[in-house]
């Protein structure tokens, strides 16, 4: 059934998560950790922070070792096994990242929703992704994936040996512009945007920035976003 479920997760996970998000951000009510107002720039902090750890993680696993994380065909699919640079630390680094990107957005919109709704649904989605992933990857690689899952855990990554297992390599800044710039764009348009939104429920109106800035900001944003964008779909940029 887990298995079941992990495919059609897999198969709508770009319309589930933002649609959980977007739902829960409606529904939900911010609020001040544990009432107390001088503990809100702390858990806004401890948020951001674990944001960016996840992004983090992704840019450091894709600037590595890239993998197919599309699937083909919304299905899964995997053409080798890869086991390098951050791979041979843990197994889904990528869903390691997009967890703790969850998790940082949680804290800082601190809304019960979220926390007892949205973070439960992300936990089973990605565990029964990686239960879908793991069945395609033991059918298809048998032993070589078995001895895989012996020596690199599955969700923590273990960081020993790191510079033995990327001696080798080259971390690729051009990959991770290409294959990482729109998750990066709009995990930071994000967290920004759940800042301004959760002040604005708790303490009111006086707390949104000047709409100049605001305005400014987000042209700024959107400009670079466009440029890259460009740059990637007329393979001015290649990873």
């Amino acid at each position: 059934m887990r298995i079941d479920l992990g495919h059609f997760f897999f198969r709508y996970r770009n319309a589930i998560g933002p649609f959980a998000f977007l739902a829960a951000i409606v529904v939900g009510k911010p609020t001040y950790p544990f009432g107390r107002p001088d503990l809100d720039l702390a858990l806004d902090v401890a948020g951001m922070a674990v944001a960016l750890s996840g992004e983090a993680l992704r840019i450091l696993t894709i600037g590595y070792e890239y993998i197919e994380r599309g699937g083909r065909n919304r299905r899964v699919h995997a053409s080798t096994l890869i086991q390098g640079g951050m791979f041979a630390h843990c197994r889904n680094p990528l869903y390691v990242g997009n967890i703790l990107l969850a998790i940082g957005i949680a804290l800082v919109v601190n809304s019960l929703v979220f926390y007892v709704a949205v973070l439960p649904l992300v936990a089973l989605a990605y565990c029964s992704i990686v239960a879908a992933e793991e069945a395609f990857l033991r059918a298809k690689f048998g032993n070589e994936y078995a001895a895989y899952c012996q020596r690199v855990n599955r969700w923590v990554p273990r960081w020993k040996g790191w510079r033995q297992s990327t001696a080798n390599m080259t971390f690729n800044w051009r990959r991770v512009l290409v294959k990482e710039y729109n998750t990066i764009f709009v995990a930071t348009l994000t967290l920004v945007a759940v800042k301004i939104w959760a002040d604005y429920r708790v303490q009111g109106a006086a707390t949104l920035p000047p709409p100049t800035i605001l305005g400014a900001a987000f042209v700024f944003w959107l400009s670079v976003y466009v440029a890259v964008r460009f740059l990637k779909k007329s393979e001015l940029i290649t990873p």
